[in-house]
């Protein structure tokens, strides 16, 4: 009965302590996604591909924008040696953690304001390392209201 007890005490702390496991988790995501937003702006390289997994991709708007980590930080070096980073503002954001036998792997999506693109969604996968939350995927995509679909998807066509 004792073992019984000591059990379901475990297993009840536990279920207890999930949602201030979850709530600190996501709020450290939420530090790691403002911290690339802060970088980004700053041009900082350093601060902005530290915040990544070695094996990360960076998906941008272009559908030819399929990036490994060296091949964005290839792209973006430059831009930031210049000064020239780019500001996103996030608006709202969603994290999602992995169930509670992991808790080692988050899904987010912001809709974040940018000066040249307005409304636009960032969206990825973040992976819990040693050295903290990284960013293991970052898909940038531009937000088409539903009623102007057709004439954007008409513009690129008569692209290709």
């Amino acid at each position: 009965m004792k073992i019984q007890t000591l059990i379901l005490t475990v297993a009840a702390a536990g279920l207890l302590a999930w949602p201030a496991c979850g709530q600190d988790a996501e709020a450290e995501i939420g530090r790691v996604l403002d911290q690339l937003n802060v970088a980004s702006t700053a041009a900082d390289t350093e601060a902005y591909f530290g915040l990544f997994t070695p094996d990360a991709r960076f998906i941008g708007t272009d559908a030819t924008e399929r990036w490994s980590l060296p091949e964005f930080r290839a792209y973006a070096e430059p831009y930031f040696r210049q000064g020239r980073g780019w500001t996103y503002t996030p608006r709202d954001r969603v994290i999602s953690l992995a169930p509670v036998d992991c808790r080692c792997i988050a899904w987010f999506d912001e809709v974040l304001d940018n000066a040249s693109y307005g409304v636009t969604r960032g969206s990825g996968v973040l992976r819990k390392t040693e050295d903290g939350w990284k960013i293991e995927q970052y898909v940038l995509s531009f937000t088409i209201p539903n009623d102007r679909a057709r004439a954007v998807v008409e513009a690129v066509r008569a692209e290709d």
